[in-house]
């Protein structure tokens, strides 16, 4: 009788045990630090007015993004470099630019929210862009060719 009276026991720890654990399981998941979540692209915000429609962009890490914009009415690009969350104000810059003849605008400071907007007429012309967030860099070299006789984009 003492045998089974034991087996009876420690069965009855050992339910109990797994019990336990499977009841604990979903608390000790919840516990786990969650996986951090990937950090939102920027939005344009339409800083270079009226006309403009985003062409190509960039992506400046999970700090914000750049966007070069362009205006068919006017043959103006602008570049302007934006934040994914505004705060403390940091070092930005906005610039655009074109090989031949060596043209460059840009606009570098330290800003909250974004940099920019920088301007400059490129028809036929291929330009060069970049955004910089404190110290990381992102942009294309060379795109969005056009020719004078074609709309551009």
């Amino acid at each position: 009788m003492t045998i089974i009276r034991r087996a009876s026991a420690i069965g009855a720890a050992v339910t109990a045990t797994a019990c336990a654990a499977i009841a604990l399981a979903p608390a000790a998941a919840a516990a786990e630090p969650a996986a951090p979540k990937a950090a939102a692209a920027a939005k344009y915000n339409g800083a270079c007015g009226g006309g403009y429609s985003v062409v190509n962009s960039a992506q400046i890490g999970t700090k914000g993004t750049v966007f070069l914009t362009y205006n068919s009415a006017t043959g103006k690009n602008c570049v302007v470099t934006v934040r994914t969350a505004p705060g403390k104000a940091v070092h930005m810059t906005a610039s655009l630019g074109f090989a031949s003849p060596t043209t460059t605008v840009s606009d570098t400071g330290y800003y909250t929210t974004y940099a920019g907007p920088v301007y400059l007429d490129a028809r036929g012309l291929c330009v060069t862009w970049r955004g910089e967030i404190s110290g990381e860099v992102a942009g294309k070299n060379g795109t969005n060719c056009g020719s004078l006789a074609a709309n551009r984009h």
